[in-house]
């Protein structure tokens, strides 16, 4: 299996929105960070990827399978969470981990145990309770206590303070270096600085650029014609379009 996701030409058309043929793809122990403004189609196209919502064209192979012809079984080796989202925020963790750990065949309680020791997440607390950091560690235990190959991740610093950032980047990087496949979105470059292998560039709903970052940097500091941070870039690509 060369790759862990792989996603092929996905499109996806609504009134007011066109996703256009996205295609890229990620290795096992590779941070992906897929950026673009809000708005520009990084939710769409993630959950075009997760059949979320049902994509118009294109597909999409997991673990080396079709996603839609092997939904429930690749659903087992995945994780999905969104940042700035609360799902059941009255409930206890323990009481969302009862219900969770049903649906996964392989759930380890040790794994389980050892993340919620990590993360220094206390069970008896209910999810409102929580920070916004707190929140998404919580949901990547969720993920990783059934040894996730891949990690899909939307927005999850979005709403976090700069030294929880840092705590998440650096937890990215850790599971990077076990193996594990993480694609990102986010809007914040400095993210991208820290913990990202590869970039995927989205605007109005067109990928413009997939690369590795030393390479996604290089190139647009040629079109610049200085050298240039990710923001410079950001910034700059927004501002006008650049021919590739």
């Amino acid at each position: 299996m060369k790759y862990v996701l792989e996603v092929n030409d996905i499109t996806k058309k609504y009134l007011a929105f066109e996703l256009k043929p996205i295609s890229f793809h990620i290795k096992s122990g590779e941070v992906m960070g897929f950026i673009g403004r809000n708005g520009a189609g990084k939710t769409t196209a993630i959950k075009s990827i997760l059949n979320l919502v049902h994509p118009d064209a294109g597909n999409v192979r997991i673990l080396g399978m079709d996603y839609l012809d092997n939904e429930d079984e690749i659903k087992q080796r995945i994780g999905y969470a969104v940042g700035g989202t609360n799902y059941y925020k009255r409930k206890k963790l323990k009481d969302i981990v009862a219900i969770t750990r049903i649906f996964y065949d392989n759930w380890d309680d040790e794994s389980y145990r050892h993340y919620l020791d990590a993360f220094k997440l206390d069970e008896n607390k209910k999810i409102m309770e929580l920070s916004e950091g707190m929140k998404v560690k919580f949901y990547l235990t969720l993920a990783l206590s059934h040894h996730a190959k891949l990690l899909i991740l939307d927005e999850p610093t979005s709403g976090l303070d700069p030294v929880s950032r840092d705590e998440m980047n650096e937890i990215f990087r850790k599971l990077a270096e076990k193996g594990v496949a993480i694609l990102f979105s986010t809007h914040i470059t400095s993210d991208l600085e820290k913990c990202a292998d590869t970039i995927t560039y989205i605007k109005n709903g067109e990928l413009l650029l997939s690369e590795r970052k030393e390479d996604f940097i290089s190139h647009y500091t040629k079109e610049m014609g200085q050298k240039s941070t990710l923001e410079d870039i950001m910034v700059h690509i927004e501002r006008e379009e650049v021919n590739l």
